[in-house]
């Protein structure tokens, strides 16, 4: 099993989930648990689409089972392409398809990499017509044109599991096991704001992590650097959303500096933040966008990168090729299975259902900062995370040793026996993950409050 200690169920048995409908799941034994994690992050519809989305499925496996996009099309990957361009910000235009988020991330930072060697020495902007940046500078005092092949990230920030997407990771813990990785990528801070000093301004923290990439940058060598990769919203740590500035600032780096800006949306689009792209609710404007989960709200197994038409333009040259290619990528039925999902997405109005809802949302579950076990409440959209603290008032968390008896000795059972499906996990503090399908409403709202309340409640007298 997946990122699962199989020793655990030595003793016990293996939770077998199924069926599913709404936002409730049943298990083998005919127990029901609500869904606050959307599967991981991912079941944005809810899981009471299934043969609407399958009478699709089986349209195209009578019409067209499989061929591949190696130097051929066909409509659905047509469509879905030209479905996600227009749903994109800015002019994100060309898709690149794969089977998942980390052959997404693993996609978009081999496609930076060949695109500064297929723009043969120019510099950014120069295809376009547009007026250069500082990368020629940067090249005569390097004194010789250098290969663009590393990368910069945040610390605490998953981004998948192939080895260029592990490198990427800024998680140590998943690291570590698989070293040496993918040369080379350097993390610099994420946008906790929950223990910087009290005294800081918001403007002062921002400009603080823009001077940090910024130094990073050049200590790598600017002209060696292809892309910066980043959440709008960074997951793992939990639900860290960006202060007043900081995209501006990174895209003005980036921009200085002549270097590829990804949004990794694997979680953010589709609708979890509000809108199709989180790139558009905090406007990011970047030059790549990795997709997944809820482009299929995961009833299929599909992901993508979302060029703009300058990434693409050295790809259009008659001897020009992107190197990279997957069997799967843009598979007719997985594509067929994403435009129905998108379709439904739209005729129920999902996307702003969770506008409309997440003021609802947010204060449902802060009434939950009541509780002394919980420090801060944080996200946006359908995408929260209840920070847990041994002291609300210095905010000191637990121990390494405390967390394994908080969140994987009590927490993570106890809330899968009260019937709430969610995460319980210290990549960085020890934090509470809810993030429950785009249909949930104030009933679910109420129901995972109410479980969290009374499981918290225990696990408050439990760590005094």
């Amino acid at each position: 099993m997946h990122f699962t200690r199989m020793g655990g169920y030595a003793t016990a048995d293996v939770p077998i989930i199924v069926r599913g409908d709404g936002c409730h799941l049943e298990d083998a034994n005919g127990k029901r648990y609500l869904d606050a994690l959307a599967g991981l992050f991912s079941v944005n519809v809810g899981y009471s689409f299934g043969e609407e989305i399958g009478q699709a499925a089986l349209e195209q496996m009578r019409e067209l089972p499989f061929y591949t996009n190696w130097s051929y099309a066909h409509p659905r990957a047509i469509e879905l392409a030209a479905e996600v361009a227009s749903l994109a910000p800015g002019d994100l235009n060309r898709v690149f398809f794969c089977s998942g988020g980390s052959e997404a991330v693993e996609s978009a930072w081999k496609l930076a990499r060949q695109y500064y060697a297929a723009r043969g020495g120019e510099a950014r902007g120069a295809v376009t017509g547009e007026p250069e940046t500082r990368h020629d500078e940067l090249v005569a005092a390097a004194g010789a044109p250098q290969r663009r092949y590393k990368a910069v990230a945040r610390h605490i920030a998953y981004h998948g599991t192939t080895f260029g997407a592990l490198s990427i990771n800024g998680i140590p813990a998943l690291r570590t096991p698989f070293e040496p990785l993918v040369p080379e990528v350097r993390h610099v801070s994420n946008t906790n704001r929950y223990h910087r000093p009290a005294e800081e301004t918001e403007e002062e923290f921002t400009r603080y992590l823009l001077q940090e990439l910024e130094q990073a940058i050049l200590g790598m060598g600017p002209e060696t650097v292809c892309l910066v990769h980043m959440e709008p919203v960074q997951n793992a740590g939990g639900a860290f959303t960006p202060p007043a500035g900081y995209f501006a600032g990174v895209r003005e780096i980036c921009d200085r500096y002549d270097i590829l800006l990804s949004a990794d949306e694997v979680i953010t689009a589709f609708g979890r933040l509000g809108h199709w792209f989180g790139s558009e609710r905090y406007d990011i404007r970047p030059d790549l966008v990795t997709i997944a989960k809820g482009l299929s709200s995961s009833y299929a197994a599909i992901g993508g990168v979302v060029a703009t038409n300058e990434v693409i333009e050295p790809f259009l040259e008659q001897t020009s090729m992107f190197s990279h290619g997957i069997t799967f990528g843009g598979h007719p039925v997985m594509c067929a299975i994403a435009l129905k999902n998108i379709e439904i997405m739209k005729r129920e109005r999902i996307v702003e259902g969770v506008r409309e809802n997440e003021d609802a949302f947010r204060s449902t579950l802060a009434q939950l900062l009541d509780l002394p076990i919980v420090g801060d409440l944080r996200g946006t959209g359908y995408f929260y995370a209840l920070e847990l603290v041994k002291d609300r008032d210095t905010r000191d968390t637990f121990s390494d040793q405390e967390c394994e008896r908080l969140l994987r000795g009590f927490l993570s059972n106890a809330l899968f026996e009260a019937g709430l499906i969610c995460r319980a996990d210290d990549r960085g503090d020890p934090v509470i993950q809810i993030s429950p399908p785009l249909v949930a409403g104030q009933a679910e709202f109420d129901e995972m409050t109410g479980i969290l309340g009374e499981v918290l409640t225990e696990a408050s007298a439990l760590m005094r």
